[in-house]
């Protein structure tokens, strides 16, 4: 029998033990889970949050960590998929959520504080002179490829293979059948000679090009500052709508990642944690492009959205942006996060195993191969069986991250939590050398 072969029965012998004590462990989830099934497809209304052999039933949170219904306390490395930046019970947002609370919900008009979530959005992302604010990033991306189509007149969206911008916008293997019905072209992430050919071929009829500067969902893969500029360029001499999906990459600077690299989009969308932990979406840019919704103008495009400027979102997120995460705190919290993957990257380095952390800043993915990952397709062809170990591995010792490997820090994650867990991580590659070192 040779290596391969032999290490794969051994990952999937490791693989039926770690499910047995999850299994063993978490008796009170898995009731929830079977309850939960009898009213819910599967027991489930978020499709991500799903993993085997059944998910976790999350009880109650506090600072940076958690407590599943079993009892058990995690070191919360998720971080809501990044909305959860300000951890589980900040106190200055919690005190704006109280005060608004005090105030009355449901107002029925404009409220104190939308404008001033607006000034401070303006103020930070250089692409934004005017933004307008929806429930999610996923409407956010809806309303800024609506806004290119009718700004060009033209129908076609280019899109990349991994890219995902919502629930109905998601492109991870090509795309879904749920997507909405735009007339997508689908491009190479980082592959600049196919890309530039897939333009040629489509630009007079390209209304947008939209793009994460960083793979979120596809493995915390950053885009090469070349690739981007090249689409800046070619955006331009087509006359297309350049699109950062910044949903995720905006905490990565005062002005995220676009304000790291020096280059301006037409539009920008927003989401996750600048609402301060409340359901929240943006979508901004050009004054030419935002005044359509000038609602004086007598062709003003219509935006609705009864919670779009609801008071609990405004009051956090205005608290949130203007106390707490302040652009000195985006930057510390960014440096940490690129320090916690050098170390990562160094210990897997000197274990000899096959494991790199690709991300930029506080945000970051596990994945297991012995090249860079650097596409959606290096990060499928990593070895799946070992990611799967190592979340199971990663719980048993009390730290919670995604099952596809991806960490997003909240600010309430100190050193001492960031210690722990590369030592835990250092445990697994020890104690599973036998099976990562093969695979290598």
């Amino acid at each position: 029998m040779d290596a391969a072969v032999t290490t794969n029965i051994d990952i999937d012998a490791a693989l039926i033990e770690a499910r047995e004590s999850y299994v063993a462990r978490n008796a009170e989830s898995l009731a929830r889970h079977v309850e939960a099934r009898a009213v819910m497809p599967g027991g489930n209304t978020r499709t991500v949050l799903f993993h085997g052999p059944f998910p976790l039933t999350i009880a109650r949170g506090d600072g940076c960590r958690l407590w599943d219904a079993d009892g058990h306390e995690y070191i919360d490395l998720l971080g809501e998929y990044t909305a959860g930046l300000f951890g589980h019970s900040n106190p200055i947002v919690r005190a704006a959520i109280d005060q608004a609370l005090d105030g009355g919900l449901n107002l029925s008009g404009h409220g104190v504080m939308e404008a001033k979530l607006a000034r401070v959005i303006c103020d930070r992302f250089p692409s934004i002179d005017l933004v307008r604010f929806t429930n999610s990033g996923t409407e956010a991306n809806l309303m800024a490829i609506a806004t290119a189509t009718v700004a060009t007149g033209r129908r076609k969206v280019l899109v990349f293979d991994g890219g995902y911008h919502g629930g109905v916008l998601y492109f991870g293997g090509g795309g879904i059948p749920t997507n909405v019905p735009h007339d997508w072209v689908l491009g190479a992430y980082n592959d600049i000679a196919a890309t530039e050919q897939v333009i040629a071929e489509h630009g007079p009829s390209l209304a947008a090009i939209l793009v994460e500067p960083m793979l979120g969902s596809g493995g915390c893969i950053p885009a090469d500052p070349a690739f981007l500029a090249m689409l800046r360029e070619e955006a331009t001499r087509h006359g297309a709508v350049l699109i950062f999906d910044e949903v995720m990459t905006s905490r990565l600077s005062s002005g995220g990642r676009q304000k790291l690299l020096g280059l301006t989009p037409d539009m920008t969308t927003l989401g996750k944690y600048i609402g301060g932990g409340m359901s929240f979406g943006a979508f901004g840019g050009r004054m030419d492009l935002m005044e359509r919704y000038d609602p004086r103008r007598s062709d003003a495009l219509p935006h609705a959205g009864t919670f779009n400027n609801n008071v609990l979102t405004m009051a956090a997120g205005h608290a949130g942006m203007t106390r707490v995460f302040t652009p000195d705190v985006a930057d510390s919290l960014t440096a940490r996060g690129d320090r916690l993957r050098e170390r990562l990257n160094a210990l897997a380095q000197a274990l000899h195993a096959p494991l790199v952390f690709t991300g930029c800043g506080s945000l970051m993915t596990g994945h297991f191969s012995s090249g860079p990952v650097r596409t959606p397709a290096d990060s499928a062809a990593a070895d799946q069986g070992l990611k799967e170990l190592f979340f199971l591995d990663m719980l048993e010792r009390g730290f919670y991250l995604a099952r596809r490997g991806m960490i997003a820090l909240s600010l309430e994650i100190g050193d001492a939590e960031l210690d722990g867990f590369v030592e835990a991580v250092g445990d697994f590659l020890s104690v599973r050398a036998p099976l990562t070192r093969m695979t290598s």
